[in-house]
């Protein structure tokens, strides 16, 4: 369809917005019946009266209609919008039609992301972008560029908790490419690496493990930034569990090779008994850490290795002195053995008693609410029609079963 000079106007887009009751038609008219290279310039101007457009339409009624002026406006920043009232669209907006113009969308992400930055404050970004995050996809395991730009704000401004409503309830299995056309292979990469970091700054140790391995274990080409996220996902199971977990047989090789050439695989071979050892890995290869990120989890596991030391004990001994524990979880002084001994007495990580210089091991106790199993019998549930829908949606693949057949024959 050729531009038209007769909605050229701010008043003429105002009224189409206002009277048409086709979502469809109305984005087909402000796309392609003003000029392109004036589009922008003409959506930003103001009506005939001076009134602010912005003013006169309803961001819940009209909700295709502001994203072309709100997107416009943070394109060309001549007369940019209040935070106030970027934050109020993003979380009223009518998601169904929006969805109709999904390249506006993304220039709207990248115009609330340019206008945070003239701010010089990238928080400010934080309330939009997670709402569009979790509004704006037709099912929360979608996966956009929306999502990954805001958990990049989010690691960037150590903002983790913005993160955790998104990270803990929106469980991605599948990429929007329809509703972010900029979106790419990268894109889930990052956002689970992302999503793992800021879980992990939170202490969310087991979800910071899975969205580590989600990243880890994508298919494709392997990539460093899935190495990184493997030096961490190592560093993160030392912290919860004081050992390792093998990944699934479908994980690239390059990635594990790699792995295991740096010295991180040296400190979780020597995790957590081999004092002396981990000691010379930490101060060989202090830069390197310092210099990947990972300085803080490392030092997090090394605190927690007498922890994990005294725990294995528990396996083998019924009763050990004070000082026949300090030997072997490497601390000296006996005093700061009897106060890690009742420090994890206290916490539930080890069940024993302690009489003078003697430590008493004994079983914990085997005991779960009704209220525990009813979680673990509801999440089971969840995620076995989850797993269904999945195997549904690939089963109806072309490309799957084409490579079926072509295995089959």
């Amino acid at each position: 369809m050729a531009p038209s000079t007769e909605i050229a106007s701010m008043d003429n887009i105002l009224h189409h917005i206002t009277t048409s009751n086709n979502v469809v038609a109305l984005n087909v008219t402000i796309k392609n019946c003003l000029p392109k290279d004036a589009r922008d310039l003409i959506l930003s101007g103001s009506l005939s009266s001076g009134q602010d457009p912005l003013n006169v339409l309803d961001a819940r009624e009209n909700s295709l209609g502001i994203l072309y002026i709100l997107a416009a406006r943070l394109q060309t920043m001549t007369t940019p919008p209040t935070w106030d009232f970027i934050d109020h669209f993003c979380q009223v907006f009518n998601p169904e039609q929006v969805r109709h113009a999904p390249e506006r969308v993304v220039i709207l992400l990248a115009g609330i992301l340019r206008l945070a930055s003239h701010y010089q404050n990238m928080r400010l970004s934080l309330p939009s972008l997670r709402a569009l995050a979790m509004r704006y996809p037709t099912s929360p395991t979608h996966l956009t560029t929306i999502h990954t730009r805001f958990l990049l704000v989010c690691a960037q401004t150590h903002s983790f908790t913005h993160a955790l409503p998104l990270l803990l309830n929106h469980q991605i299995t599948d990429i929007a490419t329809s509703l972010t056309p900029d979106i790419g292979y990268l894109d889930n990469l990052i956002y689970h690496y992302l999503g793992g970091i800021c879980l992990a700054a939170l202490g969310r140790w087991a979800e910071s493990e899975d969205y580590f391995e989600v990243c880890i274990t994508a298919p494709g080409v392997a990539s460093a930034l899935q190495v990184e996220a493997l030096k961490k996902l190592k560093l993160v199971q030392l912290i919860r569990q004081g050992s390792t977990s093998s990944l699934p047989k479908y994980t690239n090789n390059a990635i594990l090779r790699a792995f295991k050439n740096s010295p991180y695989h040296a400190f979780v071979e020597a995790y957590p008994s081999n004092v002396d050892k981990m000691l010379s890995v930490i101060e060989k290869d202090r830069t390197l850490f310092q210099t990947e990120k990972n300085a803080g989890l490392l030092s997090r596991a090394w605190a927690r290795a007498p922890r994990w030391s005294l725990k294995k004990l528990t396996r083998t001994y019924v009763t050990l002195s004070l000082g026949e524990i300090g030997r072997q979880v490497g601390i000296k002084n006996e005093e700061e053995v009897r106060d890690l001994v009742l420090s994890m007495i206290e916490e539930g990580d080890v069940y024993a008693t302690l009489s003078d210089t003697t430590v008493t091991f004994s079983d914990p106790p085997q005991s779960f609410t009704k209220e525990q199993v009813d979680r673990v019998l509801l999440r089971a549930q969840q995620e076995c029609r989850e797993l269904g829908i999945l195997d549904l949606e690939t089963g109806k693949s072309k490309d799957f079963l084409s490579k079926v057949r072509s295995t089959i024959c």
